[in-house]
């Protein structure tokens, strides 16, 4: 079990890194229009992608 939550958290930091890697500029506008959202805003993306990640580890499991 800890091996599968390692190579998830190593396929997210990949796949993270991408955007910066190859499109810098373009990464640090999304950055900016980020961090102009209302905390309210960034609570509903990030319930949002929970969802999303759930569903995905129900739906390949």
């Amino acid at each position: 079990m800890q091996n599968v939550l390692l190579l998830a958290i190593g396929m997210v930091l990949v796949i993270e890194g991408l955007m910066p890697l190859f499109f810098p500029r373009q990464w640090r506008d999304m950055f900016r229009q980020v961090m102009a959202l209302t905390d309210g805003q960034l609570r509903f993306v990030g319930l949002i992608a929970v969802a999303i990640g759930l569903l995905l580890v129900f739906l390949l499991k």
